[in-house]
């Protein structure tokens, strides 16, 4: 099998592949070194007389062996030094072709990144707009439900009887609100979590509910406006998981008490969600307005829901989105200190 060259596809040049192995400058020097050397040991026992010649080279073992060394050891010295430059030299060179080949697949792996391009959109940001597109959807849902009032079509003299008396009473300057019956808590509650998808029924149904009810619709229309705004920086409640107040924290809050004793309620901790939001709030009239106007619509509400409301439906309400809306701008604003 042919062995295939991918110095091509990293984009390498000729410059940067291994050159042949050839003598260098290092070794040229190094030859010239120890032949000078050699030859200068060489006419200095030449021009010895014999005699010392004789001595230096004589029969005394130990000093035949040191004049080898004193001849062959500089030689050696000169060599060892060679072989470490042209070793420097070959790392060096090795090093250079691994920088340039760790180069071309960086640059490679961006080309190929860009030719994609949108084709495979980060996870994160595929979720971010999931979730736009969602908001969005409910947003369009809940101000139809706002905008409209249902009522059944009734014909023949009840309906016209039915009619003379909303205007008698309109007249008078009473509202037809007030002559339905209170919501449940039930539906109440549902309400202010609003429906979690289009096919949410029950949801659905008991947001129309609350929206017949003058004090809950005020609350749902106010708690929507902030919801709305907050999506707009990122911050959805369903991403929130605070650390959940005893009911009867919940009791101590409406009773009017502040400070440690209802420090809980502001159980947020997404220290990014706090963040953006206190920004919001120093930055933005508009939504400033509208947090405190849903801060007063839920204290409104809480503090006559509490005195019937049982324990288990005070866990329930602090588990729906308006609650968590709640904790997160009451902590910002400081409304538990």
């Amino acid at each position: 099998m042919a062995k295939r060259d991918f110095s091509g596809e990293l984009g390498l040049t000729s410059t940067s592949s291994p050159q042949p192995a050839g003598i260098s400058v290092v070794e040229i020097v190094a030859t010239v070194l120890s032949m000078v050397w050699l030859a200068g040991a060489t006419a200095y026992f030449m021009l010895l007389p014999a005699s010392d010649a004789q001595n230096a080279l004589g029969f005394n073992s130990l000093q035949f062996v040191m004049t080898l060394l004193a001849i062959f050891m500089p030689v050696a010295m000169i060599w060892v030094g060679a072989i470490a430059a042209r070793t420097s030299r070959t790392m060096r060179e090795e090093s250079r072709r691994l920088q340039a080949a760790v180069d071309a697949m960086r640059q490679t792996y961006l080309a190929d990144r860009q030719n994609r391009g949108t084709a495979l959109q980060p996870t994160v940001e595929r979720k971010l707009n999931e979730i736009a597109q969602s908001a969005k959807q409910t947003e369009a849902t809940l101000a139809t439900f706002a905008t409209r009032r249902e009522t059944p079509r009734r014909t023949g003299p009840a309906a016209a009887t039915e009619q003379a008396d909303d205007q008698a009473s309109l007249a008078l300057g009473t509202s037809a609100d007030e002559f339905l019956p209170p919501i449940a808590k039930s539906d109440l509650i549902r309400a202010l979590n609003f429906p979690d998808t289009d096919k949410d029924e029950d949801g659905f149904a008991a947001l129309r509910r609350a929206l017949k009810d003058r004090q809950a619709r005020q609350l749902v229309q106010a708690s929507q406006d902030i919801l709305t705004l907050l999506s707009q920086d990122g911050i959805y409640m369903d991403d929130l998981r605070p650390d959940m107040a005893r009911p009867e924290i919940w009791r101590r809050f409406a009773g009017g008490e502040r400070g440690r004793a209802v420090a809980a309620l502001g159980g947020i901790r997404d220290r990014s969600s706090l963040a953006l939001t206190a920004a919001r709030m120093r930055e933005d009239t508009v939504f400033r307005d509208a947090a405190h106007h849903f801060l007063r619509r839920f204290d409104k509400l809480l503090l006559a829901l509490e005195p019937e409301a049982s324990d288990e439906e005070l866990v329930d309400l602090s588990n729906t989105r308006t609650a968590r809306a709640f904790m997160l701008l009451g902590r910002v604003t400081g409304t538990f200190d």
